[in-house]
């Protein structure tokens, strides 16, 4: 139930919940990977890989589903919140979990100024 998704989502490191859209949201370094946008329909939504999203509609089709449209297609997938055991919560939330701290981390390491162009800048600047 969406109790159960709120309580396991929150207990993973770094994450909090906030309001998209009206509507409650997780994330991690201010990132979103899962909502509970859906839970109206019975759903709470997940962002994956597509081959992440594959994997569990093919060993779970009555509890994963892609949301449809264009979101289903990025990887952006629903969990049947009243048939997915506590186990299956827990290990698709952390799945999405480790994945946006994993994409949260490659995109910091690529904003970050090597030190070589620090200088740089400072002397630009008028800095020494």
């Amino acid at each position: 139930m969406a109790t159960d998704f709120r309580r396991i989502a929150l207990s993973f490191d770094g994450v909090d919940e906030y309001s998209h859209a009206g509507l409650p949201a997780f994330r991690v370094g201010g990132r979103k990977f899962a909502s509970l946008a859906s839970q109206a329909q019975g759903y709470g939504n997940l962002m994956l890989t597509l081959e992440q999203q594959a994997a569990f509609v093919e060993d779970l089709p009555e509890v994963f589903l892609p949301i449809a449209g264009g979101w289903g297609k990025m990887g952006h997938t629903h969990i049947r919140l009243t048939v997915a055991s506590e186990d299956v919560l827990i290990g698709a939330l952390r799945t999405a979990w480790k994945l946006r701290v994993e994409k949260n981390a490659k995109t910091r390491g690529k904003r970050a100024v090597p030190a070589e162009h620090k200088g740089a800048t400072d002397i630009k600047r008028g800095r020494r």
